[in-house]
Formats: C-alpha cells, structure tokens, sequence
C-alpha cells in the first residue's frame, strides 16, 4: 500500500484512510453503565478537593484558627473543623444529583452497586464516612487492585461510582 499524502487526499484523488470510530450514544437504556476509570476517579477527586475542600481549608486555617500558628496548635480540632463540614457537603450534593461538582464535570455518578439506581440518604452518608477512614488509612489502594476499581467504602456502603449519561453539561 503506497503511503498517502495529504495534498492527493484534500484534492479527492484518493480517499481518506478510514478510521475506526466509537458509536456515539449507542449505550442502549437497558445496558450497564462501565465502571468510572481511575483516572475520571482521580480527575473529579482533584476538582472536588479544590472547589469544596480548599475552601473550607481556608477558612478554617485564617478565619477560625487565624493562620497556621493557629492551626498548628490545634491540629485535631482544625482536621475535624475541615473533614465535617466537606463530609456533610459533599454528602448533600450525592444526595440531591448522585454526583459532586467534580463527579459532574467528568460524567460520573455514585450508583447503588445492585440496582444500578440513586444510592439511599443513608448509603450515600455511610459512603462518605467511610472515605474518610478509607482514605486515612490507605485502604483506597485496593481501588489499583480491583476490576471495578472499587474502594473499600464503596464496597461496605454497596455503591459504586459509573459512567453518567451525557446531560449537555446541564445538571440531571
């Protein structure tokens, strides 16, 4: 097979090679959605910690504990004043859409792990409870490990973080 050049291809003397391409939107409704990636996990993680978490870091650390002096002193009551309010956060937002602001804006969705549909309140604020032992404790590795890419606290609070359908970048 000769190679191709491009200036025959844009003058039509010889047809463009074809190239395989995904169908777009032929995920039927009946279908399992794929599990989120590690690196869509990752990716909403990251947006997650700075549009909720560094926020509420800031405001613990210069307007509660009035810098890090502060902070430092009261290491366990400044960690408790932060993981609280971003639990109790972050909990709302799942409950409401079943996605965070970083979980939206990379097409993912927490999920009952059974029926495939929203998560019950108390599932959702178990799960978020437990991410936060989970991640204290690095058990969040077994995430590397697991076909699902499944953490621990997804596991004991039976839900499981999936491909969202596409919303036009418009909420639910």
């Amino acid at each position: 097979m000769a190679k191709q050049r491009f200036r025959d291809v844009k003058q039509g003397r010889i047809a463009p090679p074809q190239t395989r391409q995904k169908p777009q939107g032929s995920r039927r409704s009946g279908d399992v959605p794929r599990n989120a990636t590690l690196r869509e996990r990752f990716k909403a993680f990251l947006t997650d910690s700075f549009m909720i978490l560094m926020p509420i870091m800031y405001i613990v650390f210069y307007l509660v504990f009035s810098g890090r002096e502060g902070f430092a002193a009261h290491k366990l009551l400044g960690w408790i004043y932060i993981l609280v309010p971003y639990i109790i956060i972050t909990a709302l937002f799942l409950i409401k859409s079943g996605q965070t602001p970083g979980m939206r804006a990379y097409s993912i969705r927490v999920v009952d792990a059974k029926s495939g549909k929203q998560p019950s309140a108390a599932a959702i604020w178990l799960r978020q409870i437990l991410a936060v032992w989970d991640f204290l404790l690095f058990t969040w590795i077994l995430q590397f490990f697991l076909k699902s890419h499944r953490t621990l606290h997804e596991i004991l609070s039976g839900t499981a973080l999936v491909e969202a359908p596409e919303s036009g970048g418009s909420g639910r």
